[in-house]
C-alpha cells in the first residue's frame, strides 16, 4: 500500500426507511458524488442505514429494556445522571455501551434503532448485490461507533465485513530496522472503517464513503472463507478485560453485573459520590451470601457482627474487597471478646 488513497464522501443519499435496498441508496450516492465502483474498492456503510432499511427500530419507551433484550451479558454499569449506562457484549458482537442501541439520526419515525445481530451477513448480502450490478471486486464494511478502554473519545470500528482482510498478521515478519516482529496484527478493517468516519459523519447527513487505493485489503478472489468482523471481538481465555475493574470483584463477590443484585446492593455512580453512600454499598455487598452477619455503618467505621467467628472472618474479608470497589480502604480493629464483632475503620477518599 504505497501509493495514494483517496477517500470520498457518498452524499445526496436520502433518509432510509425500512425496506428501501442499500444497494439503490449507494448507488444514489456514487452518482450525486460523481464517482463509479473500480476493482479494489472498499465501501464503508454506516450500520445506521443498514439497521434503518432492515427496519429494526423499536418504539418502546424504557431504553433499559431495549438495552436488555439487545444484551448477551454485562461488562460494566455505572450510575449517569438518574439512569444506569452499562458497557455490554451485544448481540451484534463487540463490546459497547448500551449495545449500540441509539437514538440519534432516526429520521421522521424517531424510536431507537438496534444493531443487525450478524453484519456481517448484511455486509456479504451487500458485496454479492453490488460485485453482480457493477461487475468489479470491492469489500464492504459496515461501521459503527465505540468508545475505547484506556482512550478517551469515541471511534469508528468495523462491525461488519466482508471481502475485506480484517487483519494483517505481521508476526514473524521484521520491522523496517530489521527486528523481528513477534505480536503485531494491524485491525485492517477498523482502521478503514475510522478512516471513512473522517470523511463521512453522525451531523453531516454523509452514512457512506468510498475508499480507493487499497487493493491489498480486498481478499483474493481464490479465498473461499476469510475472517469477519465478528472475528475482531475477543473471546474466551483471550478476552483480558471480561468484566470492569469494580465489577470483576464484585463479581468474585457474588454479584454479577446487570443482575437484580447488583442493583439491590446498589450500582456505583460515575461522578461524584457521597462517603456514607459509597461505604453502604460495599456494605451490602459484603452481606450478601452471608446471612447471619450485621453491621452498623458509619462514614469512617462499620462495626460487623456474625454468628460464628468464621463468618466473621468471611465478613471482614469481603468488606475489604467491597470497599476497594468504591476506592476506600478497610482497616479491621481486633475483634470482641467473644470473637462476633469488629470494628472496621474505612479511609481513602472515594473516586470523585
Amino acid at each position: 500500500m504505497s501509493g495514494p488513497i483517496t477517500i470520498t464522501p457518498l452524499t445526496g443519499i436520502p433518509e432510509v426507511r425500512e425496506g428501501d435496498d442499500l444497494v439503490e441508496v449507494l448507488q444514489v450516492g456514487l452518482d450525486h458524488s460523481g464517482v463509479s465502483l473500480a476493482d479494489g474498492d472498499v465501501l464503508v456503510v454506516s450500520s445506521k442505514i443498514a439497521s434503518k432499511a432492515l427496519g429494526l427500530v423499536t418504539h418502546d419507551p424504557d431504553k433499559d429494556r431495549v438495552v436488555r433484550g439487545e444484551t448477551e451479558y454485562v461488562v460494566a454499569e455505572r450510575v449517569v445522571g438518574d439512569r444506569v449506562t452499562r458497557i455490554v457484549r451485544a448481540k451484534a458482537g463487540p463490546i459497547m455501551a448500551a449495545a449500540g442501541v441509539d437514538g440519534s439520526n432516526t429520521g421522521a419515525r424517531g424510536g431507537w434503532l438496534l444493531l443487525p445481530h450478524d453484519p456481517d451477513a448484511v455486509c456479504e448480502h451487500l458485496h454479492d448485490a453490488l460485485l453482480e450490478r457493477h461487475g468489479v471486486r470491492v469489500g464492504v464494511v459496515l461501521s459503527d461507533t465505540a468508545g475505547r478502554p484506556w482512550r478517551v473519545g469515541q471511534v469508528d470500528f468495523a462491525l461488519g465485513a466482508h471481502g475485506v482482510e480484517v487483519l494483517d498478521d505481521l508476526r514473524g515478519g521484521a520491522d523496517a530496522d530489521g527486528r523481528p516482529l513477534e505480536v503485531t496484527t494491524r485491525a485492517l478493517a477498523d482502521e478503514v472503517a475510522a478512516a471513512a468516519d473522517l470523511a463521512k459523519g453522525k451531523v453531516s447527513a454523509v452514512p457512506a464513503a468510498l475508499l480507493r487505493g487499497l487493493p491489498d485489503v480486498l481478499v483474493p478472489e481464490s479465498r473461499t472463507s476469510h475472517l469477519r468482523g465478528r472475528d475482531l471481538v475477543r473471546t474466551g481465555p483471550g478476552d483480558w478485560f471480561g468484566y470492569g475493574r469494580v465489577e470483576a470483584v464484585r463479581a468474585a463477590l457474588g454479584v454479577e453485573p446487570g443482575s437484580a443484585d447488583a442493583t439491590a446492593v446498589g450500582v456505583p455512580p460515575a461522578g461524584d459520590d457521597t462517603r456514607i453512600d459509597a461505604v453502604g454499598r460495599a456494605v451490602r455487598v459484603a452481606l450478601h451470601g452471608v446471612p447471619s452477619a450485621t453491621a452498623d455503618v458509619g462514614p469512617l467505621t462499620v462495626t460487623l457482627g456474625a454468628d460464628t467467628a468464621y463468618d466473621l472472618g468471611r465478613l471482614v474479608t469481603r468488606l475489604c474487597a467491597a470497599l476497594w470497589c468504591e476506592w476506600l480502604e478497610g482497616t479491621p480493629s481486633a475483634p470482641s471478646a467473644d470473637g462476633l464483632s469488629v470494628e472496621v475503620h474505612v479511609s481513602g477518599a472515594q473516586r470523585g
